[in-house]
């Protein structure tokens, strides 16, 4: 199944028990000077969750695009050394607001993973939160998921991994996260699943992520209750589609496979998967952000996509690329191009155009072009 039938399948689900889809956001965040970027799905819905805003529908679906490069989601540093991290990925969400809650999202997100795409239950596993000195056990999403689950399945979660925070301030609250054991069957049989769970064992990872929006995080760090409770689910495309389309890796799905295969192809001496992986995470994110306006500077957004790219110079010396190379991953239809036109038809925009013109739609113009070419010539040359 392509990503785009998983994420079509997604959000029809959800219209038809109710929700409405709310086109996703620009990556770069005018409005919020608590963020840089997008960093989960949910950052659109802050101020109606927080009780500042009203909207005419209860419950919302969508596949946001989101960042994770700074502040308190940080992944920059995690892509290349598993099958799974990357810094800009979809997120798949569904919401509630003051509506349904802990019941609903739990059953549905378990029959969309097990009915709707077919994903084996007894490789699934669900997390709740512990408690802590200052809060307590969520022994409510505990009961639901005894429901679903044999007991051995359903594990507690540290705050750590548990309880979930937007930012340093901002809507939070304990959080159940579905997970799924990838092993083969005799290292299944070997070692039971629920004690790799959160262990950062590459196999047994994360799906989904089940967040019920109980309090506010204020700067004096105080959690101050909620007037209503709410839903914000989380889901990244990538890794599910590594799972429905069966791959060892997110990097062999059809939303990266494309730019892979282009640098993979290039004429370079050392063969090196770590550097591949980083190098096609990390121009997709920077075309993304060029998309948006930021240029590389010095400063703020601009520092961080300077940072980004010079990651995928070194990368890209590590594996002796060409000079030239890196603009032409950038330009190839075969390759980003691909991403990128997949990527612009996800997110509900009524687009429909080939590689190329998605290239151009996404630059917009020839000095951002450039930006690039001379920004990754120049350092190349240095």
């Amino acid at each position: 199944m392509k990503s785009r039938e998983i994420r079509k399948r997604f959000i029809e689900y959800f219209k038809e028990r109710g929700h409405v889809f709310v086109p996703p956001i620009p990556i770069v965040v005018k409005n919020d000077p608590t963020l840089m970027f997008v960093n989960a799905g949910m950052n659109q819905f802050k101020d109606i969750f927080l009780g500042y805003k009203e909207t005419s529908y209860k419950r919302a679906v969508n596949s946001q695009k989101c960042l994770r490069v700074s502040g308190k989601h940080n992944d920059l540093e995690e892509v290349g050394y598993d099958t799974y991290h990357h810094t800009l990925f979809e997120m798949l969400g569904n919401w509630s607001f003051g509506d349904y809650f802990k019941k609903e999202a739990i059953y549905w997100a378990y029959d969309f993973l097990t009915n709707e795409l077919n994903i084996d239950r007894d490789l699934l596993y669900a997390t709740y939160f512990e408690g802590d000195d200052t809060l307590e056990s969520d022994d409510e999403s505990r009961k639901i998921w005894l429901e679903i689950l044999p007991p051995e399945r359903v594990i507690k979660g540290s705050r750590k991994d548990n309880f979930w925070e937007m930012g340093e301030i901002g809507p939070c609250g304990p959080c159940s996260e579905i997970h799924i054991d990838l092993r083969p069957e005799n290292e299944r049989k070997k070692k039971p699943g629920y004690l790799l769970v959160n262990k950062n064992f590459p196999n047994v990872i994360e799906i989904w992520n089940l967040v019920f929006i109980q309090f506010n995080r204020e700067k004096n760090g105080n959690l101050v209750p909620l007037p209503q409770k709410h839903v914000d689910t989380g889901m990244g495309l990538e890794r599910l589609a590594m799972i429905v389309q069966k791959k060892n890796s997110v990097f062999e799905t059809d939303l990266f496979l494309p730019v892979i295969t282009t640098i993979h192809n290039t004429q370079h001496e050392v063969q090196n998967i770590k550097s591949e992986r980083i190098i096609a995470d990390h121009i997709k994110g920077a075309v993304f952000l060029i998309s948006e306006g930021i240029l590389p500077s010095n400063v703020e957004r601009g520092y961080v996509l300077r940072r980004i790219l010079r990651r995928v110079i070194l990368h890209s010396k590590i594996l002796n690329l060409p000079t030239n190379s890196l603009i032409e991953a950038v330009k190839k239809e075969k390759g980003l191009g691909i991403i990128l036109n997949t990527s612009f038809n996800i997110h509900g925009e009524p687009i429909v155009c080939s590689p190329s013109d998605a290239i151009n739609t996404m630059l917009k113009t020839k000095t951002r072009y450039l930006a690039i070419g001379n920004f990754l010539v120049e350092l190349k040359e240095r």
